[in-house]
């Protein structure tokens, strides 16, 4: 499927709403668990995806529309969740990610993107070339990842407690990727 901004927006409108329907009012036993070390919690997840509402997807695209390649995207700190959600609750952040989306969706739809503008090219650090149309493309399959990632980390808190019925559960036979 080619990258169109409605059919990628679609997505994008609805994560907000799945997270809190799945997470909002969870016990910490639940969505502070991780799958290990170097692995992220339910609430990690949130806060990344809060910080990159903030810093990447509406900076990045602004950048590629009025600068192109001749300016290369900042670096992303892909982990400045621990630090910045320290304090706060994860209703706080679940809060503070559906307003952020609402506003870049909001500015995303006030730049009415082109077909024509999805080719323009930016400099994405380490991958070098991108394309605007990359760039949302990549922006709604990295919240369906992220959900994906924060249901597998759910499912891992009760990986023993299924007992025998561990080998039909798909999700608890996945291998776990730290990167």
């Amino acid at each position: 499927m080619d990258i169109e901004v409605d059919q990628a927006t679609a997505i994008l409108r609805r994560t907000p709403g799945t997270l809190r329907a799945l997470l909002a009012g969870l016990p910490d036993a639940w969505s502070r668990a991780t799958e290990g070390s170097e692995t992220w919690s339910a609430y990690d997840v949130v806060g990344h995806l809060l910080h990159g509402e903030t810093t990447e997807w509406i900076p990045r695209l602004r950048i590629i529309l009025e600068e192109g390649e001749a300016r290369p995207f900042p670096t992303f700190n892909r982990t400045a969740m621990f630090e910045e959600s320290q304090g706060k609750t994860l209703e706080q952040l679940l809060d503070a990610f559906a307003a952020a989306r609402a506003a870049n969706l909001t500015t995303l739809d006030g730049l009415r993107v082109t077909p024509d503008q999805l080719a323009l090219k930016g400099t994405h650090p380490s991958l070098g070339p991108v394309t605007l149309g990359n760039l949302l493309a990549t922006w709604a399959i990295h919240d369906l990842n992220h959900q994906g990632q924060i249901v597998e980390v759910l499912a891992q808190q009760y990986l023993d407690a299924v007992g025998p019925w561990k080998r039909y559960l798909g999700i608890l036979n996945r291998p776990i990727l730290t990167e």
